[in-house]
């Protein structure tokens, strides 16, 4: 008989292990909501954020977060709440719901609370856990998905562009780069774009966007010392809230940034490379970093064209576009203090980076600044005998014209590439015909370099 009874009370501890409502000391706690997933339960030395129902026995509401609309924040194991509330919600996760019954002993005991609480009165505490910390929490960071290539990851002093859901820790969106304005564009919705480790943002992120690579998403979840603490920020962060970022970093740069240049496929023969006042055609494809295309030259119906050194591209194109032989093919990544800027352009989001696809189709060697024709080697000794191809001491336009085509022809001089050569001619021999008579005589006639000598020696004779 004695083995029956200690048998039917082991059993029945059991059972009353597993039931709902359960004693926790005198409390008693009912777990009736409870998130499928529960990394962290509330400890000693941690700190809360929940929002509560508190009523008597016979249900007289008398006291509720929900209608002051302020949840209520409190440190756990040091004494600073009711003894009762302190044991029934140790266990707890977040978004878990539970009512805790708390005897009078560990609630108000015999004196009550003013006319509120009644002496020797039990109370029962409705209570939704929003918020779980500690002072001893760091950055958590989860990597969501991540790129198979990562050659470089965000550094301090970068600058990164990303898009970001904002939570808190029960799901409560509270900002999203998603929902925000359009660009003009169209393509993207307005990013995030800031320096990183420079105190621009909440430390936390400052912390949670280090070693990222362009085309990761990463989970970001900050306590609120590191973010925006016992003051929130707004109305939809609330004070000594922990956030979670979802961040999808779309690309970063450094303000040192040059250009990158990758040679995908080059001709074995190359004699001539393009430089500054080079006339060039080229197909292009302009993406972004995360491959979403922008502009490509195959929707025009010309090649594109550009004088390199002329300010007609954008200085990272025009330093990636050198240096090429026809036919050569590279990648040029272009960071944005070398391309649009903070502002971006029609088309391009403010602080993009720039990943140019690129083929030089054909090369027109250019003259330097200031200059519509250059000879290609020595010039003619005695150039007005050679100019007056009739002998007659002078030498009208027409004569002039087919002189310099003739040099072209037989390669000893080159016209500044992009003008119509008559135009060229017609400035030339404007320059040469000093007193505007129609004719060049030998006292006319001077090479530009020795105008520009004789303008810089008077340039110092003043001086």
């Amino acid at each position: 008989m004695f083995a029956v009874c200690v048998l039917i009370l082991v059993l029945n501890a059991l059972f009353c292990v597993e039931c709902n409502p359960s004693p926790v000391g005198d409390v008693v706690v009912e777990r009736y909501s409870t998130p499928a997933a529960c990394p962290r339960e509330v400890k000693n030395g941690d700190h809360v954020r929940y929002h509560y129902n508190v009523t008597l026995l016979d249900g007289k509401t008398f006291d509720s977060s929900h209608q002051k609309g302020v949840p209520k924040v409190g440190l756990i194991g040091e004494g600073r709440l009711i003894a009762g509330i302190e044991k029934g919600i140790v266990g707890m996760c977040i978004n878990e719901r539970r009512k805790v019954t708390v005897p009078s002993h560990l609630a108000y005991g015999a004196a009550g609370a003013g006319d509120v609480v009644p002496p020797d009165a039990t109370l029962v505490f409705d209570l939704h856990l929003l918020d779980l910390w500690n002072n001893a929490d760091m950055v958590v960071t989860k990597t969501i998905s991540t790129p198979k290539d990562c050659r470089r990851s965000i550094m301090r002093t970068d600058f990164a562009r990303y898009h970001f859901n904002g939570t808190l820790l029960d799901g409560t969106l509270f900002d999203s780069s998603y929902a925000r304005e359009q660009t003009h564009d169209s393509l993207r919705n307005t990013t995030y774009n800031t320096y990183i480790g420079m105190g621009y943002v909440i430390t936390g992120m400052d912390q949670g966007l280090l070693d990222v690579c362009v085309g990761e998403t990463r989970r970001v979840i900050i306590p609120p010392h590191l973010a925006y603490g016992e003051q929130g920020a707004g109305k939809d962060i609330p004070g000594s809230a922990v956030l979670v970022f979802d961040v999808d970093i779309i690309d970063f740069h450094n303000p040192k940034d040059n250009i990158t240049v990758e040679i995908i496929s080059k001709p074995e023969i190359c004699n001539e490379t393009s430089d500054a006042n080079d006339l060039i055609h080229y197909h292009y494809n302009c993406s972004l970093m995360d491959g979403t295309l922008l502009f490509a030259s195959g929707n025009y119906e010309n090649h594109q064209e550009a004088l390199l050194g002329a300010d007609k591209v954008i200085d990272g194109l025009d330093q990636g576009l050198r240096g090429m032989c026809v036919g050569e093919k590279r990648v040029v990544t272009v960071p944005p203090h070398l391309g649009h800027g903070e502002k971006g352009a029609t088309g391009v989001p403010g602080s993009a980076v720039l990943v140019f696809e690129l083929e030089l189709i054909d090369l027109a060697k250019g003259v330097p600044p200031g200059y519509l024709f250059v000879w290609l080697g020595e010039s003619p000794q005695e150039l007005f005998d050679s100019l007056d191809m009739n002998k007659n001491k002078e030498v009208p336009e027409e004569e002039f014209g087919e002189f310099i085509k003739l040099q072209v022809a037989e390669g000893k001089g080159r016209m500044k590439p992009g003008m119509d050569p008559e135009e060229i001619i017609a400035d030339m021999f404007k320059n040469q015909d000093r007193n505007h008579d129609g004719l060049i005589t030998p006292d006319e006639l001077k090479l530009k370099v020795e105008e520009d000598q004789e303008r810089e020696a008077a340039q110092h004779t003043e001086l």
